[in-house]
């Protein structure tokens, strides 16, 4: 008879009749009573008032009727704790049972009743049953510490469990060796500082003996463990890779991928030249090329690992490219995984047999599977450069076709194709542009136009081909409209006379008709530059492009690296750290391969002996100057409290009135546009409606875009130089950092781009420096205040002050930066030009400077040369004075002009100038006189670069 009956019932009085049942003389019925209890819990109605009686039925021998009381206890232990505390008793009792089975039910049992109040009662039942004499017992009682830790913790560590947990590591018996394992694992993933599994060789010989004799669980928590110890050296690095190959022949895949992931790490430890290298990696190809004749849920998991592993170590499956080609009744989830790792392992070698399959792929039904197939073909064109051209003549083959999805696909692969190889495979445009009609996706429609804006030269009916475009300009998606705005300003660039028209049409509807903010200003920005500098918008527009990478959608190392740590779990499948999907994983520590150093890589040692100017000195990575490394290292990176800063002033400017495309189209075009009735809106007059953020103030960042400081009777601002690269994102596991110094309203400010150019998401942005020749400090945090995802660029500011700890540099404005986030610390240095230390009251009186000039001595005097300077005295002395160099007199001797000028430095260092100019000679001299002199060769660099620019 089955068990079903008990969930039948459906009496009234039921909680009476089980209450009297409970208490029955009869073992049967009490045993019966108690099943029926279990019923009633597991569809979830309260039978919680039965409470003692279900207790008192455990003082019982029979073991099936002690584990149906233990299943309700630890369901209503917590709802009702005071009761709980009434089988204690039981529980010591049972833990001195002759019968190992009860003890270790009693002592599993504790573990599960998750209730403060009597944790404390069962620190003795557990502490015998950890040192009993069956290993059953011992086993569970092993997982029951880390169970009572997750409770309470303290009490744990107080009890001295954790110690006795270590010791059962050198236990006789492995599958004890393997709980007390995975019971540490647990506990020391919780508390991740906590150095609970100390792995030193005499440990992992125990764990590689215990691994040949536990079950399969016992075996992936062992082999789970060695993944996170360090070998000494090669040797034993050896020694456990040989004790642990046979474990990739196991039945159970979770056991071969453990032993993967061991093999994988330590392999980094061995040398590539020694002949084991090469035998391991042919034993690692057949398990996992085993693993996929499993079932396509076990396929799937195996694929995302090898997918890994196949990034780390292309090598293990270079010859095995057959099992990776798709089956007909694979799922559409495995089919599109192979297709992957197929591309991964396209090579030379074998690029015609993958192409042949992949154009098979190209007609199956599926249109996901198929769309893939056919960007398969385009990446392998861009991995393997001789499999180019047969890539392009079957891409070509399948655009005839005709089937819709196909053509679409193909389109887009075509342009990442020109993309990598310029000038090569052109003739195929024409093609291409028979099958504009048929794009219907904007994605195909986008590369389409890119390739027509791109070709333009090449293409005799290109302004009808992006003409026909424009017709349902606002029905496009904003990448369509985007791609269309740059395409028809590349062809007008390319055919000015021709398409006048044209290009009116698309910036009056990128700018007048358009509600997307992206649109609008794009169309503002290409506007602006042809009307102000045809020339500066051609090399904008018409700049070289960088060949695009052969992998773009490589895992970034670092992240790779940690994933092939966590492999054969969750993270391995979805390919992302742990952290980015366990809650609370705060602690988890993010693991490394051995060999591969931290924020080392990031310093190196820069010729510091360069005096090359500022404006083209090479962002040099920290020099190793005595201890100053070490003071950058030790700094604290927590952000400095804020300080009350006055924010930059604007410079107010209206732009309402102005002529956005005024003059600069004429030489362009060699003649007069005017406003001629045929073009609508005359080329010459703006919009008829412009945004009102148009007539607003701009300032900062907009002066400098649309250059409209100068030639408006406006006194222009220090100069800053253009942002040069500072951090590569190479050197700093992704982070790129390019940026330059300014002062505004006399405040200096650090302006940085940050680009995310890796896989993984940044955030907790902080900046640090060192001590430097003018106590440069960060005035306030590095405000980044959204986490800046992949791909992403941002501008920061940064308002520095000049009260930070003071030390003489060698160069003199050299500055070493450390920027912290939330993947590592990164080092660099940088040149800040001097001006920018220029303050706004340099400037003194005459009988001062007279004074000063004579007392300051004449070996203290440096003459430089401004070669190729063509300003007028009054524009030079104005220039300068926008870098708060300030002219105190000028006189003109035979001709020659000489300005007399002074500035004083943050420090309150003065520095005393002669300029001399000669009418007709582009040469300047200029003297400096300075109490310290070290300054005057910056102060020249200054000079040359504000005058120059």
């Amino acid at each position: 008879m089955t068990d079903s009956k008990y969930f039948t019932t459906t009496k009234k009085g039921e909680i009476f009749e089980l209450k009297a049942e409970l208490n029955s003389d009869k073992k049967e019925k009490k045993k019966e009573a108690v099943k029926k209890v279990i019923a009633s819990m597991t569809v979830g109605k309260d039978v919680s008032a039965l409470f003692p009686d279900v207790v008192n039925c455990m003082q019982t021998d029979n073991l099936e009727l002690k584990k149906l009381v233990y299943l309700y206890l630890m369901n209503y232990a917590k709802s009702q704790p005071d009761m709980a505390i009434m089988a204690v008793n039981t529980f010591v009792k049972d833990c001195e049972d002759p019968n190992p089975l009860i003890r270790a039910l009693a002592v599993r049992t504790m573990g599960c009743i998750r209730v403060d109040k009597i944790t404390e009662y069962l620190c003795e039942p557990l502490r015998k049953c950890l040192k009993d004499e069956d290993p059953y017992v011992r086993k569970t009682a092993a997982v029951c510490v880390a169970k009572l830790h997750d409770i309470n913790a303290q009490l744990v560590e107080d009890q001295g469990f954790l110690d006795t947990l270590k010791d059962l590591i050198s236990d006789s018996n492995p599958m004890v060796v393997a709980n007390a394992v995975a019971a540490l694992s647990e506990i020391a993933e919780s508390h991740p500082n906590s150095n609970l599994l100390d792995l030193n060789p005499q440990t992992i010989n125990k764990l590689l003996t215990a691994l040949n004799e536990c079950t399969e669980w016992g075996q992936i928590f062992i082999l789970d463990c060695l993944a996170n110890y360090t070998p000494r050296d090669d040797r034993e690095s050896q020694s456990i890779c040989e004790r642990v190959t046979p474990r990739l022949s196991h039945a159970n895949s979770a056991v071969v991928l453990s032993a993967v992931k061991v093999l994988m790490k330590f392999m980094e430890m061995l040398p590539k030249d020694l002949d084991y290298y090469g035998t391991l990696l042919k034993k690692l190809a057949p398990p996992l090329v085993t693993l996929l004749s499993a079932e396509p849920e076990l396929q799937y998991v195996a694929l995302r690992n090898i997918n890994l592993i196949v990034q780390r170590r292309p090598e293990i499956l270079k010859h095995e490219m057959k099992v990776f080609f798709v089956k007909y009744n694979d799922p559409i989830y495995v089919k599109l995984e192979k297709l992957d790792i197929m591309i991964r392992l396209a090579s030379q070698a074998n690029i015609a047999q993958v192409l042949a399959e992949l154009k098979e792929y190209a007609t199956e039904v599926d249109v996901d599977f198929v769309r893939k197939a056919v960007r398969a073909i385009g990446r392998c064109a861009i991995k393997v450069e001789q499999s180019a051209e047969r890539c392009v003549s079957t891409l070509l083959d399948l655009i005839q076709t005709k089937v819709n999805y196909v053509v679409q696909e193909a389109i887009v692969v075509i342009k990442d194709i020109f993309r990598k190889y310029p000038n090569k495979y052109e003739s195929v445009i024409a093609t291409l542009c028979e099958n504009l009609d048929s794009l219907d996706e904007p994605e195909a429609r986008a590369a389409m136009i890119w390739i027509v804006g791109e070709y333009a030269e090449r293409i005799d009916n290109a302004d009808e081909l992006l003409e026909s475009f424009l017709e349902g300009f606002h029905d496009e998606s904003t990448q369509v409209q985007l791609q269309l705005l740059t395409a028809i300003v590349k062809l007008f660039l390319k055919k000015p006379t021709e398409t006048q028209e044209l290009v009116q049409q698309v910036l009056s509807l990128a700018t007048q008709d358009s509600d997307n903010p992206d649109l609008r200003d794009r169309g503002y920005i290409y506007w602006r530059l042809l009307s102000t500098d045809p020339v500066a918008a051609k090399e904008v527009v018409l700049a070289e492009k960088p060949l695009i990478s052969e992998e773009t959608d490589l895992i970034e190392p670092t992240l790779l690296e940690e994933l092939i740590c966590h492999i054969g779990t969750l993270a391995s499948v979805y390919h992302k750290p742990p952290s980015a999907f366990v809650e609370g994983s705060h602690g988890v520590a993010h693991k490394r391969l051995p060999g591969s150093s931290g924020s080392g890589e990031s310093v190196e040692s820069p010729d510091t002996g360069s005096t090359a100017g500022v404006a083209d000195a090479p962002p040099a990575v920290i020099p190793s100057q005595g201890d100053l490394l070490g003071d950058l290292l030790n700094l604290d990176l927590t952000p400095p409290a804020t300080t009350g800063l006055p924010p930059p002033a604007s410079t107010g400017l209206q732009m309402g009135a102005m002529d956005l495309l005024g003059g600069g189209l004429d030489s362009l075009l060699g003649g007069d546009l005017g406003g001629s009735p045929a073009m609508g809106v005359g080329f010459g007059a703006p919009p008829a409606t412009m945004p009102s953020s148009f007539n607003a103030p701009v300032s900062g960042v907009l002066d400098d875009l649309f250059d409209l400081g100068g030639g408006v009777g406006m006194p222009s601002g220090p100069y800053s130089l253009p942002k040069t690269g500072w951090l590569p994102a190479i050197k700093a596991k992704g982070l790129e950092i390019s940026g330059t110094f300014a002062r505004r309203s006399g405040v200096i400010q650090m302006e940085m781009t940050l680009t995310n150019k890796a896989m993984s998401v940044m955030t907790d942005f902080a900046i640090q420096f060192n001590k430097n020749s003018f106590g440069l400090a960060p005035a306030g945090p590095l405000q980044v205040l959204t986490p800046l995802s992949p791909n992403q660029s941002i501008e920061v500011t940064l308002p520095l002050n000049t009260v930070g700890p003071v030390m003489k540099m060698e160069p003199l404005n050299n500055l070493q930066v450390a920027v912290k986030n939330n993947i590592d610390v990164f080092y660099f240095s940088c040149q800040y030009p001097i001006h920018m230390l220029f303050v706004e009251d340099g400037k003194m009186e005459r009988q001062v400077f007279l004074a000063t000039w004579k007392d300051i001595s004449n070996d203290n005097e440096s003459q430089f040369q401004i070669k190729d300077c063509h300003l007028s005295s009054d524009a030079a002395s104005s220039k300068l004075q926008g870098s708060n160099i300030f002219t105190i007199a000028k006189r003109t001797v035979d001709g020659q002009d000489m300005l007399y000028q002074s500035m004083k430095l943050t420090n309150a260092i003065w520095v005393l100038a002669e300029l001399r100019m000669q009418a007709g000679n582009s040469n300047y001299t200029i003297s400096l006189k300075c109490r310290a002199p070290e300054v005057s060769q910056y102060v020249f660099q200054s000079y040359e670069a504000v005058l120059k620019n």
